[in-house]
């Protein structure tokens, strides 16, 4: 059917579903009846190269204000096209009214003197009161954004970021009925305090050293990752369900949770975490389902060691709705040290667990690993898989053969659970 033997709502209907800036262009020039459909558009979307075979009169800030002038009713609103201030302020005061998701790419993170000029373009987003969510790309945040309170907001992004704490801070105090905060490749914070009442996912990434400090008082906290953090304080945490925390740069000195009685996943990712820290983790978390470890070193300041012994036993009696463990480097070895197993009570069993994946990377106390490995298998009575990864076994001596052939072995007597990787 063609589109000319459409009614007009019917034509309208489909074309309001258009948000590409340059289709929607390309259809206002097909005829008139398409032209006609465009105040009925929800959303725009300015991708990055919109303007750059511009060749027109008109500036790139211009272009974009005549087609929002157009929309009766715009949602939403998605710029990654480059504008100035002075375009944004003027868009906004056009769609405040009726827009309620607005992204921009502001391309300002390394110009100083962008975030002096008044209005910037942080304080012109003030205009869009109604807003429920805010994803801004490139930002420079060193002054308090001049931001009334966004009652409706419950969506704020910010991706790649150089931010101060009390232009944060103040940020975040505009906007305190959040639901979802996401702060990625954001740098220059030293320490965090994030209190938010309704706020239920949060994934923080700051980059630099990794010893920012965050403490964080959100009793309805159901999902948080938080990357580049040494202090981390969470103390309500009655409704948290997935937990992930890593420092690729930095260390990992103190947490401080308290009961995670609702807590079904825990990743705990990083070079060296205090023993301190991982101890206390692996006690809050005893109602774990999945738990997920690559920690290499423990130790304080710049010491690093191995992780001390670990009883196989005390772990699994410690954890037992545990169905998935991701084991991987020093808590391995720390499992396979030799008095893990000499305790094993009679009826002994780790009940839930049914997938296990474990990280190889040295012959070096292949006895006891072997016998860790076959102990999962033994006692692991609803044992579903289990994957074993050997990585970097760079080692001549010949026990590097003969421990890979003992895995191989393994493997062959339980070929419908054992996999190599």
């Amino acid at each position: 059917m063609r589109m000319d033997s459409l009614p007009d709502a019917i034509v309208q209907y489909i074309l309001s579903h258009l948000n590409n800036a340059r289709d929607v262009a390309a259809c206002n020039c097909v005829s008139k009846r398409w032209k006609e459909s465009l105040p009925y558009l929800r959303s725009l979307y300015f991708p990055r190269n919109s303007f750059d075979s511009h060749c027109g009169s008109d500036n790139p800030d211009s272009i974009v204000w005549k087609m929002l002038s157009m929309i009766v009713c715009l949602e939403e609103l998605v710029v990654y096209s480059p504008f100035t201030s002075a375009g944004l302020a003027l868009w906004l005061l056009l769609v405040h009214s009726s827009l309620k998701h607005l992204e921009l790419r502001m391309d300002n993170i390394t110009e100083y003197q962008a975030c002096l000029d008044s209005p910037s373009k942080l304080d012109c987003i003030s205009a869009a009161k109604n807003l429920e969510s805010l994803k801004l790309w490139g930002v420079l945040m060193v002054n308090p954004p001049k931001w009334d309170v966004f009652k409706n907001l419950q969506s704020l992004e910010i991706v790649g970021a150089r931010l101060e704490d009390p232009a944060f801070s103040a940020a975040l105090r505009a906007c305190p009925n959040l639901t979802n905060l996401v702060l990625l490749g954001c740098e220059g914070v030293r320490s965090v305090s994030i209190e938010l009442p309704y706020l239920e996912h949060c994934k923080l990434d700051f980059y630099g050293l990794g010893n920012c400090s965050l403490s964080l008082t959100c009793p309805k906290i159901e999902h948080l990752e938080v990357q580049g953090c040494s202090w981390i304080r969470v103390r309500e945490t009655t409704c948290l369900r997935n937990l992930s925390i890593a420092n690729n740069a930095g260390r990992v000195y103190m947490v401080d949770f308290g009961k995670l009685s609702a807590l079904e996943f825990l990743s705990m990712r990083g070079v060296q975490w205090c023993w301190d820290a991982i101890s206390k983790m692996l006690e809050w978390s005893s109602e774990v389902k999945h738990l997920y470890m690559k920690v290499e070193f423990t130790g304080d300041l710049e010491t690093l060691l191995p992780f001390p012994e670990v009883d196989f036993v005390e772990f699994f009696n410690s954890h037992p709705k545990l169905q998935k463990f991701d084991i991987h480097g020093a808590m391995f070895a720390a499992l396979c040290q030799k008095n893990s197993l000499k305790n094993v009570e009679p009826g002994f069993v780790i009940p839930c667990l049914e997938e296990v994946v474990v990280q190889v990377r040295s012959p070096l106390n292949a006895e006891q690993k072997m016998s860790t490995l076959e102990s999962l298998l033994k006692y692991g009575k609803n044992l579903k898989t289990m994957g074993i990864r050997i990585l970097q076994m760079k080692s001549s001596h010949s026990s590097t053969d003969d421990f890979f052939d003992e895995i191989c072995r393994l493997r062959f007597m339980n070929r419908k659970i054992v996999r190599i990787e």
